[in-house]
Parts: structure tokens; sequence; C-alpha cells
């Protein structure tokens, strides 16, 4: 099994969603109006007056078979649109009840 983390911006909402539905992913955690910056480039999303946007995260646990084509989702959407942002990072999960 991995964890599978994805950070966003909230433009990228429902394509995030989509491409869940797509894969059949149907348990995940998601957390709202999150701020940051990315570490390569793209603006901030700070949800200030001067850097307005904000940021969404989904993680879901998976089958390893299905991570190739949920990082595959996440780097398609970016290169739609580098300057909106979207980053996935993938987790061993050693155990689970």
């Amino acid at each position: 099994m991995k964890a599978v983390f994805i950070v966003y911006n909230q433009a990228h909402t429902e394509k995030v969603e989509y491409l869940f539905e797509k894969l059949e992913i149907r348990g995940f955690t998601r957390w709202t109006d999150l701020t940051g910056r990315g570490s390569v480039d793209g603006p901030p999303h700070m949800g200030t007056h001067t850097w307005p946007e904000q940021n969404t995260a989904r993680m879901a646990v998976m089958e390893e078979d299905k991570v190739a084509a949920i990082l595959e989702g996440a780097r398609k959407l970016d290169e739609e649109n580098k300057d909106v942002g979207i980053r996935a990072f993938v987790w061993n999960v050693e155990a689970f009840y």
C-alpha cells in the first residue's frame, strides 16, 4: 500500500476529484484553505490581498498499481497550467487497520 499526498491550487479541485473518480479511489482525506509556496516556481498562495489564491491537499492510501496513474494525472494537470500548481508525493504504508 502507498499513501499519495497531493497539494494543489484550489482551481484544480474539480479536475483532482475527477481523477480520483476515474481511478476509483474512494477513500481520502482533504484539507482546504491551505497557504504556501512551491519550492520550484510559481507564485505564493497565501490567501491575502497580494497573493489571494489558496491550496487544497488530499491524501489517499491505495494499492500500488494505482500510484503511477495518479502521478501521471497530476503531472498532466501541472503541464496544463504551471502557474496554478500541483505536486504529488508518495509514501510507503507499513501497516493500517
